[in-house]
């Protein structure tokens, strides 16, 4: 039974690094220049929540739910994703730092990442299908028995992909990129 919920409030400028976050439901609340950095935020709701130029860093997010939530101009590093609650599980990711993050086994098809750094993201056996890459850095993220069935890649770059152990069917990639999925064969492209 959830005992707080808040509705339509911003919260502006607070570190519930050292102030916890009360536990319970945000519907359509706006988090703006919050750090959660090394905060416990586990089995809190938000639905349809903004956060917005935040440090999240190593949060603890263990059965969190996020849903029709945006994370915006955010700093991300090293969350397990894979261990919040992925019941209506949606994201939607613009400018945000998600370095050494993990989705390992998550559903989270139609996904939009927008000029992210995605470094050392692991990505295996998540379905990301339809998932967009609008101009993201996926240095040494991990893709392996990953559904990218009608991905978007054209713009994404720094990528490894296999195809014998993906699923790329109807992906899309550009001829700019495409060395990211030979990587293996140790050829010379020109």
């Amino acid at each position: 039974m959830i005992k707080f919920y808040k509705e339509e409030e911003t919260f502006s400028n607070i570190n519930f690094s050292q102030n916890n976050l009360e536990k319970g439901e945000y519907e359509d609340c706006t988090f703006q220049n919050c750090s959660f950095s090394e905060a416990d935020i586990s089995e809190i709701i938000f639905i349809g929540c903004n956060f917005i130029d935040c440090n999240l860093s190593l949060t603890k997010i263990t059965k969190t739910n996020f849903q029709n939530v945006y994370f915006k101009d955010c700093k991300m590093l090293g969350l397990h994703f894979e261990d919040c609650n992925d019941f209506g599980l949606s994201l939607r990711f613009e400018n945000c730092a998600l370095t050494h993050s993990s989705f390992f086994k998550l559903k989270i098809k139609k996904t939009p990442f927008k000029n992210c750094s995605l470094d050392g993201v692991d990505f295996s056996s998540c379905d990301l299908n339809q998932v967009v890459f609008d101009n993201c850095e996926l240095n040494g993220a991990i893709f392996e028995n990953t559904n990218l069935e009608k991905a978007d890649l054209r713009t994404a770059f720094n990528y490894t992909i296999d195809p014998e152990i993906n699923n790329i069917k109807n992906a899309k990639f550009s001829m700019n990129n495409l060395s990211g999925l030979l990587n293996k064969y140790d050829i010379t492209i020109e």
